[in-house]
């Protein structure tokens, strides 16, 4: 992959080289890595005149759409014009268009490429699968974002290139730029199950080769972990004898693996002595004694995880290194090693035209086609403000709520850098409340504090604004790990518990609980082990992504209900209201 000039917009094809001595291995990884460095510094010290070549790009290839037409665009390709035609816009917008194009229909409607697959959104927006059109000629930019991860990592964590990666991927094409334990059949079977098992076997095989151990979330990795709990014993078989589970039937992993698999009874004999027992803390580390870091998100909804996975590998680093969605890849983490509370992300400004809606809670902004929101250019943004962010890409999105909030942290050259605060409008409300994923989030981590005594963890968890009763109130399903099980929590420890959560809210639904008893007290539903994997498995068979997939904080899907409280083996409420005065809703409106 080559890192001229040419590539700050459409990445051109590999050339062959030209026939010559080849150079040590470790030459061209150093001279690969300086120009990956490079091209970073290029990038983001033009950042403006990057992205205007970005949109001219876009719209000089799509000119000819039926999207473009529909608003008078005129085959125009200034910033100006496309601003002043060009709608912002949300998927629902979109949707009409798209399900023509799910049809069958291959009329240019959003791209002048052919539209080659769809990508389906992680479903964050209570659980609504989204589809994203895609084109082929995006795989190049794509994985040039790719890259540049390693050679970023090699400053922070030298010598990754002595090992491999154990990655849990799914349905998703091999990268070039990482050596995985897994196998490409492996990671392309379609068979949730199978693909991981082999991916474990895999990664338990090479276990002193693993330098970092990750998936793309961090619930994807906790995933893995409990699949391990659930088979070691049938993977300590196929290792001790070298033959392959009867459960893996696919025929290009049965070949795959004959060819590697040997038998090792050692190696199953060392895997039982650590699996059998009840104590699961830093088995990462004991398996994989070599890893250096976790490759996993972790901001956003995924810091509730961070706990657990402290548990399971006795603190490693926990490395974010990009941001990216079905819609558009953004950027990087150029400080990958960084707390998860300090991540922030270096938007690319050559991966796809990039603007910002000012956001602020407290006066939140109306949108409308007849008069168009003051958007932001990514050069313009200013340091600790919140936006929105509204992306167009090359794939035919234009002026598209992507529904992300962010914040900026500071800038790289003249790249700003963000940190994800969390999802747009994922909310709770029984009257004029509103609960964010954020604040969610916060009551969740406030009240777990009351858990510590116990060895009690939060390991997942949905809710749902129950408005059927009067007043309706919050109910917040629980899914606990508990260390110690002849130890559990106490009732009133978990009715206080709801307590927590309720003071950890904002004042208006505190109002609302205490003045003007519109809300009834918050329930916490405590569900059985598994269930959230049970969820998952649910949203899989409905066609969601297992690579991407996120467990919704809200829920209302009847069936989704259903599971859930079939699985409920304890109901707690709150035993008194939250502390709420008249002053502090002053305060909070001044």
């Amino acid at each position: 992959m080559a890192y001229g000039s040419e590539l700050l917009l459409s990445p051109s094809p590999i050339e062959k080289p030209i026939a010559a001595a080849p150079a040590p291995a470790a030459a061209c990884d150093d001279e690969k890595s300086t120009k990956a460095l490079q091209f970073i510094e290029e990038v983001t010290k033009n950042t403006d005149s990057v992205q205007e070549k970005v949109l001219e790009e876009i719209l000089r290839q799509n000119a000819d759409t039926e999207y473009l037409k529909r608003f008078g665009l005129n085959g125009s390709t200034d910033r100006h014009t496309f601003k002043s035609k060009i709608p912002v816009v949300t998927y629902e917008d979109l949707q009409p268009d798209i399900q023509r194009i799910a049809n069958g229909d291959r009329s240019p409607i959003f791209c002048s490429y052919p539209i080659s697959e769809f990508l389906t959104s992680s479903g964050t927006s209570a659980g609504e699968r989204k589809l994203m059109p895609f084109i082929h000629q995006e795989l190049d930019r794509r994985q040039l974002l790719y890259s540049l991860l390693m050679p970023v990592m090699n400053q922070y964590v030298p010598d990754l290139d002595k090992g491999k990666a154990l990655h849990f991927l799914f349905n998703r094409p091999f990268d070039p730029y990482n050596v995985y334990t897994s196998p490409n059949e492996a990671i392309l079977c379609p068979d949730s199950f199978q693909s991981m098992y082999t991916q474990m076997l895999c990664g338990l095989i090479m276990r002193l080769q693993v330098l970092r151990v990750g998936a793309v979330f961090a619930s994807g990795l906790l995933r893995a972990i409990r699949f391990l709990q659930l088979n070691w014993q049938d993977l300590c078989n196929d290792i001790s004898t070298g033959t392959l589970s009867p459960k893996i039937t696919d025929p290009s992993i049965r070949e795959c693996m004959a060819k590697l698999l040997k038998p090792d009874p050692e190696l199953a004999d060392f895997i039982i002595s650590e699996c059998s027992g009840e104590n699961w803390d830093r088995i990462i580390t004991r398996i994989w004694p070599n890893t250096k870091y976790l490759d996993v998100i972790v901001t956003g909804a995924m810091a509730q995880y961070i706990p657990t996975l402290d548990y399971y590998s006795g603190g490693l680093p926990k490395a974010c290194t990009m941001y990216g969605s079905s819609e558009c890849y953004f950027g990087l983490n150029l400080r990958p090693i960084s707390d998860p509370s300090e991540v922030s992300y270096t938007i690319m400004p050559n991966m796809g035209y990039f603007e910002f809606i000012p956001h602020d809670d407290s006066s939140p902004l109306t949108l409308s086609r007849d008069s168009p929101p003051p958007l932001v250019d990514l050069a313009d943004v200013e340091v600790g403000k919140h936006y929105e962010l509204v992306i167009t890409t090359y794939c035919g999105l234009n002026r598209y709520r992507v529904g992300d909030i962010l914040q900026v942290t500071g800038f790289h050259n003249a790249a700003p850098e963000f940190r994800f605060v969390r999802r747009k409008n994922v909310l709770l409300s029984i009257d004029s409340d509103k609960t964010d994923e954020s604040e969610l989030q916060r009551g969740i981590e406030n009240a777990s504090v009351l858990l510590k005594e116990f060895n009690t963890t939060v390991v997942e968890y949905t809710s749902y604004a129950d408005t059927k009763s009067i007043p309706g109130h919050y109910v917040i399903y629980w899914e606990l790990m508990m260390k110690n099980a002849s130890c559990p929590p106490t009732n009133e420890v978990l009715n206080q518990c709801c307590l927590a959560m309720e003071e950890s809210l904002n004042s208006v639904y505190r109002q609302g609980r205490v003045a003007d008893n519109s809300i009834g007290p918050l329930e916490i539903r405590v569900v059985k082990n598994g269930t959230f994997e049970e969820l998952m498995d649910y949203a899989i068979s409905r066609g969601a992504s297992i690579n991407q997939y996120k467990v919704p904080r809200c829920v209302s899907f009847t069936p989704i209900m259903e599971l859930l409280d079939s699985r409920v083996v304890s109901v707690h409420f709150s035993p008194a209201a939250p502390h709420w005065t008249p002053e502090r809703r002053a305060s909070a409106m001044q």
